[in-house]
């Protein structure tokens, strides 16, 4: 499922590990094929909603880095605009939900890399393969890039783009004796494109923190 493609989860979608008819859905299962308990369900839940905190503890420009589905970014958002606590509390349920239906790793990455400063860079290196690879396979994932990059030259990316569709469907049309990875230029320069553009925005943040700081002060 790719992040943008997430059901409401509001619209009453059915939830593999909600309880009721499981489908294909057996990995929600232990491995004896037992439902989740309702503690483990509520853990899960509390450990979704305690990163929907900690993902809004970050700077707005850090937060607008990190790849996510937009529907989660625009509840993240509306979350940071409310102000009583009950209001808060509601909305920081459905961010919850909305984590049950994605994989949270990459969310926690991204925290993490801002705690552990060693982590950053393996981080920055991993946000930038994810965002090369759906840029190069998702057309809706280059609105999304432009959305939160607006400083970025379009027109060059997208050359950049085709060229690494047209490198990658050249290679896979060569016949192949087994696995290899793709290492042509035009991904080369895609990656370093866009890692170079993800490292902009991370010193924009760190400056903007340093400004507020000096403020305070």
């Amino acid at each position: 499922m790719r992040p943008q493609d997430i059901p409401d989860p509001e619209s009453g979608h059915p939830d593999p590990r909600d309880n009721g008819d499981s489908g294909d859905h057996a990995d929600a299962f232990g491995d004896e094929g037992e439902r989740p308990s309702k503690t483990r369900l509520k853990k899960e839940s509390h450990d979704l909603q305690a990163l929907g905190r900690d993902l809004l503890e970050l700077p707005p420009q850090r937060l607008a880095a990190i790849d996510m589905p937009e529907r989660l970014r625009d509840a993240l958002e509306e979350m940071r605009r409310t102000r009583s606590h009950e209001g808060k509390r509601r909305q920081l349920q459905y961010v919850g939900k909305i984590m049950r239906l994605i994989d949270p790793e990459p969310l926690r990455e991204a925290v993490a890399s801002f705690r552990v400063p060693g982590a950053r860079e393996t981080l920055a290196l991993h946000e930038a393969e994810r965002w090369r690879d759906r840029l190069v396979r998702d057309d809706g994932a280059l609105t999304e890039w432009l959305a939160a990059h607006p400083q970025t030259d379009s027109q060059a990316l997208r050359a950049l783009i085709r060229n690494a569709r047209k490198e990658e469907q050249a290679h896979v049309a060569l016949p192949h004796d087994g696995p290899t990875e793709r290492k042509g230029r035009a991904y080369r320069d895609l990656f370093q494109h866009v890692r170079s553009t993800l490292a902009a925005a991370e010193r924009a943040a760190t400056e903007a923190e340093g400004d507020e700081g000096d403020e305070d002060e």
